[in-house]
Protein backbone atom coordinates (compact mmCIF):
# COMPACT_ATOMS: atom_id res chain seq x y z
CA UNK A 1 0.00 0.00 0.00
CA UNK A 2 2.96 2.33 0.36
CA UNK A 3 4.07 2.21 -2.46
CA UNK A 4 0.92 2.59 -4.41
CA UNK A 5 0.55 5.52 -2.42
CA UNK A 6 3.88 7.31 -3.05
CA UNK A 7 3.04 6.65 -6.84
CA UNK A 8 -0.29 8.36 -6.36
CA UNK A 9 1.31 11.22 -4.78
CA UNK A 10 3.57 11.55 -7.52
CA UNK A 11 1.05 11.38 -10.07
CA UNK A 12 -1.55 14.06 -7.92
CA UNK A 13 0.60 16.16 -5.72
CA UNK A 14 2.63 18.07 -7.92
CA UNK A 15 -0.27 19.87 -9.82
CA UNK A 16 -2.04 20.52 -6.75
CA UNK A 17 0.65 22.14 -4.87
CA UNK A 18 1.47 24.61 -7.85
CA UNK A 19 -2.36 25.06 -7.96
CA UNK A 20 -2.43 26.07 -4.37
CA UNK A 21 0.15 28.16 -4.27
CA UNK A 22 -1.23 30.01 -7.66
CA UNK A 23 -4.68 30.37 -6.04
CA UNK A 24 -3.35 31.27 -2.71
CA UNK A 25 -1.29 34.26 -4.53
CA UNK A 26 -4.55 35.01 -6.64
CA UNK A 27 -6.98 35.34 -3.51
CA UNK A 28 -4.49 37.67 -2.14
CA UNK A 29 -4.29 39.88 -4.63
CA UNK A 30 -8.37 39.80 -4.72
CA UNK A 31 -8.75 37.63 -7.57
CA UNK A 32 -10.36 34.02 -8.17
CA UNK A 33 -7.30 32.91 -9.64
CA UNK A 34 -6.73 29.73 -11.88
CA UNK A 35 -8.36 25.97 -10.93
CA UNK A 36 -6.28 24.04 -9.08
CA UNK A 37 -5.70 21.45 -11.55
CA UNK A 38 -4.73 24.20 -14.06
CA UNK A 39 -1.06 22.52 -14.15
CA UNK A 40 -2.95 19.50 -15.51
CA UNK A 41 -4.66 21.31 -17.97
CA UNK A 42 -1.76 22.97 -19.52
CA UNK A 43 0.45 19.88 -19.75
CA UNK A 44 -2.27 18.41 -21.84
CA UNK A 45 -2.49 21.41 -23.92
CA UNK A 46 1.35 21.69 -24.52
CA UNK A 47 1.87 17.95 -25.26
CA UNK A 48 -0.52 18.16 -28.21
CA UNK A 49 1.47 20.84 -29.89
CA UNK A 50 3.92 20.50 -32.41
CA UNK A 51 7.43 22.08 -30.67
CA UNK A 52 9.46 24.26 -33.03
CA UNK A 53 13.64 24.64 -32.83
CA UNK A 54 15.67 26.98 -33.97
CA UNK A 55 18.61 26.33 -36.27
CA UNK A 56 21.24 27.56 -33.70
CA UNK A 57 20.07 24.44 -31.48
CA UNK A 58 21.84 20.94 -31.68
CA UNK A 59 20.26 17.62 -30.24
CA UNK A 60 21.61 19.18 -26.59
CA UNK A 61 18.54 21.37 -26.75
CA UNK A 62 16.48 18.51 -27.40
CA UNK A 63 17.97 16.22 -24.48
CA UNK A 64 17.87 18.76 -22.04
CA UNK A 65 13.59 18.90 -21.20
CA UNK A 66 14.34 15.09 -21.03
CA UNK A 67 17.06 14.89 -18.39
CA UNK A 68 15.25 17.37 -16.51
CA UNK A 69 12.02 15.25 -16.34
CA UNK A 70 13.96 11.99 -15.41
CA UNK A 71 16.27 13.22 -12.78
CA UNK A 72 13.38 14.83 -11.32
CA UNK A 73 11.66 11.35 -11.24
CA UNK A 74 14.81 9.86 -10.11
CA UNK A 75 14.88 11.79 -6.74
CA UNK A 76 11.26 11.64 -6.14
CA UNK A 77 11.81 7.86 -6.18
CA UNK A 78 14.37 8.12 -2.86
CA UNK A 79 12.05 9.81 -0.69
CA UNK A 80 8.96 9.34 1.38
CA UNK A 81 6.07 11.16 -1.63
CA UNK A 82 3.50 9.84 1.32
CA UNK A 83 5.09 9.67 4.09
CA UNK A 84 5.91 6.44 5.32
CA UNK A 85 8.59 4.70 2.73
CA UNK A 86 10.46 5.32 -0.38
CA UNK A 87 9.72 4.10 -3.78
CA UNK A 88 13.52 2.76 -3.30
CA UNK A 89 16.46 3.20 -0.21
CA UNK A 90 19.78 2.55 -0.38
CA UNK A 91 22.93 3.41 1.85
CA UNK A 92 23.52 7.43 1.00
CA UNK A 93 20.34 7.66 -1.44
CA UNK A 94 21.05 11.75 -0.45
CA UNK A 95 24.02 11.44 -2.50
CA UNK A 96 22.01 10.18 -5.69
CA UNK A 97 18.91 12.64 -4.54
CA UNK A 98 21.32 15.88 -4.61
CA UNK A 99 23.38 14.85 -8.08
CA UNK A 100 19.98 13.66 -9.45
CA UNK A 101 18.82 17.26 -9.02
CA UNK A 102 22.72 19.19 -9.69
CA UNK A 103 22.75 16.58 -13.01
CA UNK A 104 18.96 17.81 -14.30
CA UNK A 105 20.17 21.46 -13.42
CA UNK A 106 23.43 20.80 -15.65
CA UNK A 107 20.58 19.46 -18.75
CA UNK A 108 18.81 22.91 -18.22
CA UNK A 109 21.67 25.34 -18.43
CA UNK A 110 23.12 23.60 -21.31
CA UNK A 111 19.97 23.56 -23.42
CA UNK A 112 19.72 27.29 -22.30
CA UNK A 113 23.58 27.80 -23.40
CA UNK A 114 22.72 25.48 -26.99
CA UNK A 115 20.27 28.23 -28.00
CA UNK A 116 23.34 30.36 -28.34
CA UNK A 117 21.36 33.73 -26.77
CA UNK A 118 22.80 35.63 -24.93
CA UNK A 119 19.99 36.45 -22.85
CA UNK A 120 19.87 32.70 -22.06
CA UNK A 121 23.00 32.23 -21.09
CA UNK A 122 23.07 35.09 -18.30
CA UNK A 123 19.46 33.16 -17.21
CA UNK A 124 21.86 30.47 -16.82
CA UNK A 125 25.45 31.74 -15.49
CA UNK A 126 22.70 32.42 -12.69
CA UNK A 127 21.27 29.28 -12.10
CA UNK A 128 24.73 28.21 -11.53
CA UNK A 129 25.67 31.16 -8.80
CA UNK A 130 22.85 29.98 -6.95
CA UNK A 131 23.60 26.79 -7.09
CA UNK A 132 26.89 26.66 -5.66
CA UNK A 133 25.30 27.72 -2.58
CA UNK A 134 22.98 24.61 -3.18
CA UNK A 135 24.49 21.86 -2.85
CA UNK A 136 26.44 22.20 0.33
CA UNK A 137 23.21 22.66 2.34
CA UNK A 138 21.92 19.59 1.74
CA UNK A 139 24.97 17.75 2.24
CA UNK A 140 25.36 19.46 5.43
CA UNK A 141 21.82 18.80 6.65
CA UNK A 142 22.25 15.06 5.70
CA UNK A 143 25.13 14.97 7.45
CA UNK A 144 23.33 16.54 10.64
CA UNK A 145 20.38 13.63 10.55
CA UNK A 146 22.73 11.14 10.00
CA UNK A 147 24.35 12.16 12.92
CA UNK A 148 21.60 12.19 14.93
CA UNK A 149 20.02 9.12 13.88
CA UNK A 150 22.54 6.92 12.64
CA UNK A 151 20.68 6.19 9.80
CA UNK A 152 22.00 6.00 5.64
CA UNK A 153 19.11 6.65 4.04
CA UNK A 154 16.77 9.49 3.36
CA UNK A 155 13.14 7.92 4.58
CA UNK A 156 15.04 6.77 7.73
CA UNK A 157 16.90 10.07 8.04
CA UNK A 158 13.74 12.55 8.05
CA UNK A 159 11.94 10.62 11.38
CA UNK A 160 11.84 13.40 13.64
CA UNK A 161 13.44 12.55 16.87
CA UNK A 162 13.17 15.74 19.61
CA UNK A 163 15.03 14.01 22.25
CA UNK A 164 17.33 16.94 23.57
CA UNK A 165 18.32 20.69 23.20
CA UNK A 166 20.93 19.91 20.51
CA UNK A 167 18.41 17.57 18.51
CA UNK A 168 15.79 20.59 18.70
CA UNK A 169 18.29 23.47 17.54
CA UNK A 170 19.52 20.61 14.56
CA UNK A 171 15.39 20.09 13.88
CA UNK A 172 15.02 23.76 13.77
CA UNK A 173 18.26 24.57 11.65
CA UNK A 174 17.52 21.68 9.32
CA UNK A 175 13.88 22.75 8.63
CA UNK A 176 14.94 26.54 7.87
CA UNK A 177 18.15 25.11 5.52
CA UNK A 178 15.83 22.92 3.76
CA UNK A 179 13.37 25.67 2.88
CA UNK A 180 15.83 27.98 1.49
CA UNK A 181 16.49 25.05 -0.82
CA UNK A 182 13.27 24.70 -1.88
CA UNK A 183 13.24 28.69 -2.53
CA UNK A 184 16.55 28.42 -4.75
CA UNK A 185 15.50 25.24 -6.67
CA UNK A 186 11.83 25.80 -7.16
CA UNK A 187 12.37 29.15 -8.09
CA UNK A 188 9.81 30.64 -5.99
CA UNK A 189 9.61 33.97 -4.27
CA UNK A 190 12.38 35.37 -2.48
CA UNK A 191 14.98 33.84 -5.01
CA UNK A 192 13.04 34.17 -8.38
CA UNK A 193 9.60 34.88 -9.35
CA UNK A 194 7.92 32.50 -11.87
CA UNK A 195 5.50 35.13 -13.39
CA UNK A 196 8.10 37.74 -14.44
CA UNK A 197 8.51 39.17 -18.15
CA UNK A 198 11.43 41.45 -16.78
CA UNK A 199 14.37 40.48 -18.88
CA UNK A 200 17.30 41.71 -16.36
CA UNK A 201 15.66 39.71 -13.45
CA UNK A 202 14.71 36.40 -14.89
CA UNK A 203 16.49 33.61 -13.92
CA UNK A 204 14.96 29.69 -14.46
CA UNK A 205 11.90 31.33 -17.02
CA UNK A 206 14.60 32.74 -19.17
CA UNK A 207 15.84 29.32 -19.81
CA UNK A 208 12.62 27.61 -21.29
CA UNK A 209 11.78 30.60 -23.48
CA UNK A 210 12.93 28.75 -26.54
CA UNK A 211 11.44 25.42 -25.28
CA UNK A 212 7.80 24.50 -27.08
CA UNK A 213 5.17 22.04 -26.86
CA UNK A 214 5.94 18.73 -25.52
CA UNK A 215 9.38 19.67 -24.01
CA UNK A 216 7.96 22.42 -22.72
CA UNK A 217 5.71 20.58 -20.96
CA UNK A 218 8.25 17.95 -19.43
CA UNK A 219 9.81 21.31 -17.99
CA UNK A 220 6.78 22.32 -16.12
CA UNK A 221 6.26 18.57 -14.61
CA UNK A 222 9.41 18.16 -13.79
CA UNK A 223 9.71 21.35 -12.18
CA UNK A 224 6.53 20.75 -10.32
CA UNK A 225 7.83 17.52 -9.43
CA UNK A 226 11.06 18.99 -7.74
CA UNK A 227 8.72 21.41 -6.04
CA UNK A 228 6.44 18.43 -4.64
CA UNK A 229 9.82 16.60 -3.47
CA UNK A 230 11.49 19.35 -1.90
CA UNK A 231 7.95 19.98 0.28
CA UNK A 232 8.02 16.48 0.66
CA UNK A 233 11.11 16.18 2.87
CA UNK A 234 10.24 19.13 4.90
CA UNK A 235 6.87 17.65 5.32
CA UNK A 236 8.00 14.42 6.62
CA UNK A 237 11.09 16.10 8.82
CA UNK A 238 7.59 17.42 10.56
CA UNK A 239 5.30 14.99 10.67
CA UNK A 240 4.75 13.66 14.02
CA UNK A 241 3.51 10.94 13.19
CA UNK A 242 5.61 8.98 10.72
CA UNK A 243 5.29 6.00 13.59
CA UNK A 244 1.53 5.62 12.85
CA UNK A 245 -0.33 3.75 10.50
CA UNK A 246 0.32 4.33 6.72
CA UNK A 247 -3.04 6.09 5.81
CA UNK A 248 -3.08 8.10 9.22
CA UNK A 249 0.69 8.81 8.29
CA UNK A 250 -0.53 9.40 4.38
CA UNK A 251 -2.93 11.59 6.05
CA UNK A 252 -0.91 13.75 7.60
CA UNK A 253 1.99 14.02 5.56
CA UNK A 254 -0.32 15.30 2.37
CA UNK A 255 -1.89 18.08 5.15
CA UNK A 256 1.80 19.50 6.23
CA UNK A 257 2.60 19.69 2.26
CA UNK A 258 -0.54 21.47 1.62
CA UNK A 259 0.26 23.43 4.82
CA UNK A 260 3.88 24.51 3.32
CA UNK A 261 2.66 25.15 -0.04
CA UNK A 262 0.14 27.52 1.39
CA UNK A 263 3.17 29.12 3.19
CA UNK A 264 4.66 29.32 -0.05
CA UNK A 265 1.84 31.20 -1.56
CA UNK A 266 1.47 33.64 1.20
CA UNK A 267 5.83 34.27 1.26
CA UNK A 268 5.44 35.37 -2.61
CA UNK A 269 1.94 37.13 -1.79
CA UNK A 270 3.46 39.27 0.60
CA UNK A 271 7.56 39.36 0.29
CA UNK A 272 9.09 41.38 -2.98
CA UNK A 273 11.67 39.57 -4.83
CA UNK A 274 15.07 40.07 -3.85
CA UNK A 275 17.57 42.03 -6.19
CA UNK A 276 20.19 39.80 -7.73
CA UNK A 277 23.26 40.88 -6.05
CA UNK A 278 21.15 39.91 -2.38
CA UNK A 279 19.75 36.76 -3.66
CA UNK A 280 23.89 34.98 -2.81
CA UNK A 281 23.55 36.73 0.74
CA UNK A 282 20.05 35.62 1.24
CA UNK A 283 20.98 31.71 -0.18
CA UNK A 284 23.80 31.94 2.60
CA UNK A 285 21.12 32.07 4.92
CA UNK A 286 20.14 28.16 4.20
CA UNK A 287 24.36 27.57 4.44
CA UNK A 288 24.42 28.67 8.02
CA UNK A 289 21.31 26.85 9.26
CA UNK A 290 22.89 23.36 8.00
CA UNK A 291 26.08 24.32 9.51
CA UNK A 292 24.50 25.12 12.33
CA UNK A 293 23.03 21.79 12.24
CA UNK A 294 25.93 19.94 11.73
CA UNK A 295 27.50 21.57 14.46
CA UNK A 296 24.95 21.17 17.00
CA UNK A 297 25.07 16.85 16.12
CA UNK A 298 29.06 17.03 16.26
CA UNK A 299 29.06 19.07 19.65
CA UNK A 300 26.75 16.65 20.73
CA UNK A 301 28.77 13.23 19.22
CA UNK A 302 32.08 15.19 20.54
CA UNK A 303 30.44 14.88 24.22
CA UNK A 304 29.05 11.86 24.16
Amino acid sequence: MSIALDILALLIMPVVLVGVINRVKSLWAGRRGPPILQLAFDLVRLARKTPVYSTTTTPVFRLGPVVVLITALASACVVPLAGDHALVAFAYDFVWFAYAWGFGRVALMLAALDTGSSFEGMGASREATFATLLEPILFLVAGALSLHTGARSFEDLLVPQLDGGPAIVMWVASVIALLVVIQVEAARMPIDDPTTHLELTMVHEVMILDHSGPELAMLNAGSAIKLFVGVSVVARLLNPLTDGGVLVTAAVHAALCLAIAIAIGLTESLIARLKLRVIPQYTVIGLVAGGIALLSMLGRVGHG
